[in-house]
């Protein structure tokens, strides 16, 4: 079991950030957030989420006219925005990374099941890396109010991989923060039968 100050880094206390304070996000920051992130389970191990780390102006500048209007401000002043997406074509690394006879061929032959395959994976990875965000002592503001297909052309353009959500990334204003939304409670969303 994990300490209680753990248990309130990674979900009670932890929030979805949209004012950034100035801390910088290092490149090993972003090599320790990807190496926790890819330790989650996803089916058959086919890690379909790919990950762009926008962090200069020039590359949030590409971004910016794929924003909602009310993502635009908390999306430039983050340090760094990660573009989540997924590689409807993983299933050709299945060989090296899920090494069964002809599991490359339960995706590749069946392009539907191969697309939702990567869209439910890579969204899972998605959350990995949300944790691993916060592991580390970083926030995480993600978001879906974007043009994915503007997205998919600027960024992605000529590959298999299409995005999914976008998470800004840094050490969060908590001073901005508004008070936590509701949650369900057990009884309301779970069932035991």
């Amino acid at each position: 079991m994990l300490d209680d100050w753990t248990l309130n880094r990674l979900f009670r206390d932890a929030r979805t950030h949209e004012a950034w304070t100035t801390a910088p996000v290092t490149d090993d920051d972003l090599r320790r957030i990807w190496e926790l992130a890819r330790m989650g389970p996803t089916s058959a191990n086919c890690s379909p989420a790919r990950v762009v780390f926008l962090r200069t102006g020039e590359a949030k500048e590409r971004l910016r006219p794929t924003l909602s209007a009310g993502n635009v401000e908390k999306t430039m002043a983050a340090p760094v925005t990660a573009i989540i997406g997924h590689d409807t074509a993983f299933f050709d690394l299945m060989p090296r990374l899920f090494p069964a006879p002809g599991a490359r061929d339960w995706f590749a032959d069946n392009p539907a099941f191969a697309d939702v395959t990567a869209f439910r994976n890579g969204t899972l990875q998605a959350g990995y890396l949300i944790l691993a965000c916060r592991a580390i002592g970083l926030d995480a503001g993600p978001m879906s109010g974007f043009d994915n297909d503007a997205v998919d052309q600027e960024f992605f353009a000529g590959t298999t991989i299409r995005s999914n959500i976008l998470v800004n990334i840094g050490v969060g204003d908590a001073a901005m923060l508004r008070p936590r939304n509701p949650r369900l409670s057990f009884d309301e969303a779970c069932k035991v039968i």
